[in-house]
């Protein structure tokens, strides 16, 4: 019998999508072990994980547990979906910044909010660590939670074997630019690599056709195409990068901190607090109509965690896109960083496959995101909040927005406000 664990299981509308997938995939008998801190939202996460095997016709094992090494006791697959500090926390990560003129739209990723959000997740993820390590040290911990690159990293540095971050960024990628150019999804031939957020379309095909040049000739014909972050840094980079224009605007220090390009480019400043909204309002929704015994509506979301899981399963053979350590996977990205590349999966687990050295310019960009992250676990693993104050004064949009000086008073505002989550040595004020 094959156990998964969710872990942060009170993400219901997230866990909805994941169980929807994996009810549908033939993995012979289940166990799923829900886990949460918060009962309430554990029981509705109960109650919808038993709605969509009935809606499914399938039978599993559904067992909830506030206590996480009871959910992970003897488990094959670690899905790992926090969320440190929730709401409030995400408020503070954009209240916080913007009274210092920082502009943020997503902020999970990159920049002040990312580097923050490691930080209250990281002593999360190191109990979770060593938990694994004591209940189910060969289980695969499939991570989706962000900001995925640092948490992934920290995820390594604490000698966890077999972990993978997941995201659909690549995914939904194709398919809108296979949309775009007017090609079926399945007639297209892709390869894409770099980090999460911020990997490129290095190959884009049907066939011997060149879908590169139907891009091209889809933004000459539609002008409001020129109005997308994406669309612009592919004119300039010549590749196409793999995250909406919302996020790819946090990465680089040529858009957000430009009033006008903000205007030109149509980027919605604190966008993430309307998803909160929603996802709040979702959840809510979907916890009444599970108690009142109205119907709740779940989507598939054709995410990667349940493919690799029948894959390993069942020893069927796919390739997934996973965030992985740099073993010379992109020789020109900084070895041991966590990079997004390729990855066949069957019964032997996931493996990550080398695609070689990125453009100089693609290359150029990761590596400034990636020294970040790689600061910011510095801070967690050395305890060094010193190094909290270097991550986000080499971050490229806020080292375009604000002076040195500025940059740490803001973070030493921000660990204030998270002080609760964060390890004792990340606590103090720095001047």
């Amino acid at each position: 019998m094959t156990r998964i664990a969710f872990i942060g299981a009170g993400s219901v509308v997230f866990t909805q999508g994941l169980l929807a997938d994996l009810f549908a995939l033939e993995l012979g008998p289940l166990q799923i072990a829900l886990h949460d801190i918060d009962p309430e939202r554990l029981e509705t996460a109960a109650a919808a994980a038993a709605y969509i095997a009935r809606e499914r016709g399938v039978v599993p094992q559904i067992s909830t547990h506030l206590e996480r090494r009871a959910a992970l006791d003897g488990a094959d697959f670690v899905i790992n979906i926090v969320q440190v500090g929730m709401n409030a926390a995400t408020h503070a990560d954009f209240e916080i910044p913007a009274r210092y003129g920082i502009r943020q739209t997503i902020g999970d990723t990159l920049g002040v909010g990312g580097v923050f959000r490691a930080l209250r997740t990281f002593p999360v993820l190191r109990g979770l660590a060593q938990d694994i390590a004591d209940m189910c040290p060969d289980a695969w911990l499939l991570n989706y939670t962000n900001p995925m690159v640092m948490n992934v990293w920290y995820l390594k540095a604490l000698g966890v074997r077999n972990v993978v971050g997941l995201c659909h960024s690549v995914y939904w990628t194709m398919q809108g630019l296979s949309e775009l150019v007017g090609v079926p999804y399945d007639d297209v031939t892709y390869l894409a690599a770099g980090v999460n957020h911020q990997s490129w379309v290095l190959r884009f095909e049907r066939g011997s056709e060149n879908l590169y040049d139907r891009l091209d000739e889809a933004i000459a014909a539609d002008p409001e195409l020129l109005r997308r972050v994406r669309v612009d840094m592919y004119r300039r980079l010549g590749f196409y990068p793999t995250e909406t224009s919302e996020h790819s605007a946090e990465y680089v220090p040529w858009y957000l901190g430009h009033a006008r390009e903000v205007e030109r480019l149509r980027l919605p400043i604190g966008a993430y607090l309307d998803i909160v909204a929603e996802n709040l309002a979702s959840y809510e929704h979907t916890r009444n109509a599970l108690k009142t015994g109205d119907p709740v509506e779940v989507e598939p979301t054709m995410e990667y965690a349940p493919q690799i899981i029948h894959s390993i399963v069942t020893g069927t053979p796919r390739t997934v896109y996973g965030n992985v350590p740099n073993t010379g996977l992109i020789p020109n990205l900084q070895p041991g960083a966590v990079v997004e590349v390729p990855c066949l999966v069957d019964a032997s687990g996931v493996r990550p496959t080398a695609v070689g050295a990125l453009p100089a310019q693609c290359a150029a960009l990761n590596r400034a995101y990636l020294s970040v992250a790689e600061l910011a676990v510095q801070a967690a693993i050395e305890e060094d909040p010193r190094a909290i104050r270097q991550a986000v004064m080499v971050d490229p949009a806020t080292a375009a927005a604000l002076p040195v000086e500025q940059i740490w008073e803001l973070c030493n505002d921000l660990v204030l406000a998270h002080r609760n989550y964060l390890d004792p040595s990340l606590r103090a004020a720095l001047r």
